[in-house]
């Protein structure tokens, strides 16, 4: 009786508990073995991964609907202040580099 496993349904997982590592290991490995049960695997893979496409494509668009931004909407404008913020950057560096070029010539006096 210990090695065979109940028919009630939610006893199996205790069962297998009790059994160890090394048999829920066997158990997935039988069951994987066969081609029909990987087969319904990938399918339903499969048909989450399109699923799930088709669900981010329409909220997307509803979104778009709304006037809200989106993830890419919000990648794309961060990808613009961070080329913005460079530039900014780079024109503080040259005018600080203009400033110390001034400050180190001699003032001309008046006459």
């Amino acid at each position: 009786m210990a090695g065979k496993p109940p028919e009630d349904p939610g006893h199996v997982l205790s069962w297998l508990y009790e059994r160890g590592e090394e048999t829920v290991g066997q158990v997935l490995g039988d069951l994987f073995a066969r081609r029909g049960v990987t087969d319904g695997l990938t399918k339903v893979v499969q048909r989450a991964a399109k699923t799930k496409g088709r669900v981010d494509k329409n909220l997307e668009v509803m979104l778009h609907l709304l006037n809200v931004p989106s993830r890419a909407d919000y990648h794309k404008l961060l990808v613009k202040m961070e080329h913005l913020q460079g530039s900014l950057v780079n024109l503080s560096i040259k005018l600080d580099r203009l400033l110390a070029a001034q400050e180190r010539k001699p003032k001309k006096p008046r006459s």
